[in-house]
């Protein structure tokens, strides 16, 4: 499926690379990655992506203030985000699910599988 574009924010810059080189060599999408929630938000706001791929867990914004700040912005609030996360309890993906995500990866997870799990997760 060429020709869709996917914004990686994460703060482990060795994941984004893996997740990066997965996803341009396995799904033939464009990928851009932004190792912080505010250098994420940024390039959100100012550019076009089918989809975000969103740590929970960050430093400086966290995954869920930053899906936050995307769902009230007018320019960002329709861009599917799917969650990246350590957190996997039952408790934690229902509270996912309220906020309107996409769909949640845990970490960690395949490579391998990584495209095919973005694709089938977005109907793609």
């Amino acid at each position: 499926m060429p020709g869709k574009r996917i914004l990686v924010i994460d703060d482990e810059v060795n994941l984004c690379t893996i997740i990066q080189a997965c996803l341009e060599n396995l799904g033939g999408w464009e990928t851009l990655t932004a190792l912080s929630g505010k250098e994420g938000l940024a390039i959100a706001q100012t550019q076009t992506f089918d989809t975000i791929l969103l740590d929970v867990m960050m430093p400086d914004l966290d995954g869920l203030t930053l899906l936050g700040e995307l769902q009230n912005n007018s320019a960002t609030q329709a861009i599917p985000v799917i969650l990246f996360t350590a957190k996997v309890q039952s408790s934690d993906l229902a509270q996912f699910t309220k906020l309107g995500v996409a769909g949640v990866i845990a970490k960690p997870f395949d490579p391998l599988t990584l495209a095919n799990r973005v694709a089938s997760t977005l109907g793609w």
